[in-house]
């Protein structure tokens, strides 16, 4: 049981081909993890009902001879803001509780094609809002690694259901860092990639201009793995890249072989590397930096100059796209409605209603959103918003005509108590400095375990960046520095499936 629980989505392939493992085997293991973690962990809001029927239909496929993808019959964790019509979508919301939706996100569609087991929908921040999951309408999702400690935010439950053997991948979405933060937290791979390379259609939007749906692992090639079945053009969206997409798999596979780094130029972001960078977490980058140069790659520093005002910028961004995006939960059509006594209008009835179903953190967010958006004041705060992303879009194009990837710490710090910024959001907004950028510029970023704290034995993450539509690039470099540190350590952080008590 414990070494299908740790098995790489890669490995569970090659054994579901060739016959030395079930799909119910594989996802029995899973389910009889998650029955004995998940009381202690909260990492999903919804459990699938059908999981082993839907295993039992793949191996009855394979053994009738049928042609299948790579990835039919590995167990998947589906994070509660895609759509899925067999189990709700709350987007982590009260204003949703019980919503089941008439389709499936296109995500969800590729995954069912792709013979894949959905296990369930995991926990997240409401309506992607929050970076430890702890603004969930309905509990919070502790850390495996450490249950007293946040598993990161918005996808923790995600993050949190791989880290512990729940689920050997899962699917996440990132905002403004919510797939590789909880990677970082989690010891976990969580990639968001280019801007329109995976549909995001059927999922509930936060920031239209900025959300994108990625996947989170154990390693460098089940990510890659992952993003070959969900990535690839979606006319039903109107911000999907139509141009062909290279194979990550393939460009994971390559990077594993290199021998070493020597014709691959990194360039270390000196703006994310200020105040706020824990000395734990600047000890591990500094040895990775270090162990980079060891292996012929050439390092140097660059400058993001307009990095500084990233999260200001994305905080009159995200609000003004969240004020107007939810505004369709009115009452009126689906979700929660509360009618007030006596003879409330239609007015009274939407009050109501979002009082009671929103969380605090979306009611700041809207409320921030709408008066970014209020007239007299749009140019001042939304439109110099838009200026700002567009210079920091300009500092990573002149930064890759000098280097091919960029890298930081994923996070400023290791996971921090769950409570202990809840009273701030200032603080903990703060937090998402370093994974912001990334989504403000639409470039594919990473993030992968780095090692463990010395201060206090959490996982470390280690974020790459890539040039726009150069995913593969990513993914090729990031299996290389995978191999090196699993190489240098004698083992990978992502595959020691913590106990959880």
């Amino acid at each position: 049981m414990s070494e299908l629980i740790s098995m790489r989505a890669s490995a569970a392939s090659k054994a579901l081909q060739d016959g030395s493992l079930s799909s119910v085997e594989l996802t029995q293991a899973h389910l009889h993890r998650m029955d004995a973690t998940e009381g202690a962990l909260g990492a999903f809001l919804a459990r699938s009902a059908t999981a082993l029927e839907n295993a039992a239909a793949i191996d009855q496929r394979r053994a009738a001879g049928e042609s299948l993808s790579p990835l039919a019959g590995v167990p998947i964790a589906i994070k509660d803001v895609l759509c899925t019509t067999d189990m709700v979508t709350t987007a982590g919301s009260r204003i949703l509780e019980g919503w089941t939706p008439p389709y499936d996100a296109t995500v969800v569609s590729k995954l069912r094609e792709a013979g894949m087991v959905a296990l369930g929908k995991t926990n997240m921040d409401e309506f992607a809002m929050g970076s430890s999951t702890e603004h969930s309408g309905y509990h919070p999702t502790h850390n495996p690694w450490d249950p007293t400690v946040a598993p990161g935010g918005s996808g923790g439950g995600s993050a949190a259901a791989v880290a512990a053997g729940q689920a050997p991948l899962a699917v996440g979405s990132d905002t403004g860092g919510s797939i590789r933060q909880p990677a970082s937290f989690t010891g976990t791979v969580g990639v968001k990639p280019t801007y329109g390379g995976v549909s995001r259609y059927g999922v509930i939007a936060l920031a239209s201009s900025l959300d994108q749906v990625g996947p989170v692992s154990r390693t460098v090639l089940d990510s890659a793995l992952l993003h070959d079945v969900m990535g690839g053009h979606d006319p039903r969206d109107a911000t999907s890249i139509p141009t062909p997409w290279a194979s990550m798999a393939a460009a994971a596979e390559r990077g594993a072989r290199a021998e070493n780094l020597t014709e691959v130029r990194v360039g270390v972001v000196s703006e994310l590397l200020g105040e706020g960078i824990s000395p734990a977490v600047r000890q591990r980058f500094d040895e990775a930096v270090e162990l980079l140069t060891q292996q012929g790659a050439e390092v140097v520093e660059v400058n993001l100059p307009h990095c500084e005002y990233a999260v200001a910028a994305y905080y009159l961004i995200l609000p003004a796209e969240a004020s107007s995006n939810l505004a369709k939960f009115d009452s009126v059509r689906f979700g929660l409605r509360v009618t007030p006594e006596g003879n409330p209008t239609v007015e009274d009835v939407m009050s109501a209603t979002r009082d009671a179903g929103f969380g605090d953190e979306v009611k700041r967010r809207i409320i921030l959103g709408t008066y970014a958006l209020s007239a007299g004041y749009y140019d001042a705060y939304y439109g110099s918003a838009q200026k700002v992303r567009t210079l920091i879009q300009q500092d990573f194009a002149q930064a890759f005509e000098k280097v091919d990837v960029l890298i930081s710490p994923s996070t400023p710090t290791t996971a921090f108590p769950l409570g202990d910024k809840m009273d701030d959001p200032l603080a903990m907004w703060a937090g998402d400095v370093t994974t912001i950028p990334v989504n403000l510029a639409g470039i594919p970023g990473m993030s992968l375990p780095m090692g463990l704290s010395a201060e206090d034995g959490l996982p470390v993450g280690l974020q790459l960046m890539a040039p726009a539509y150069q995913d593969a690039r990513l993914y090729e470099v990031g299996a290389t520095i995978e191999r090196l540190f699993e190489e240098r350590d004698g083992f990978l952080v992502s595959e020691r499936v913590p106990e959880v008590m």
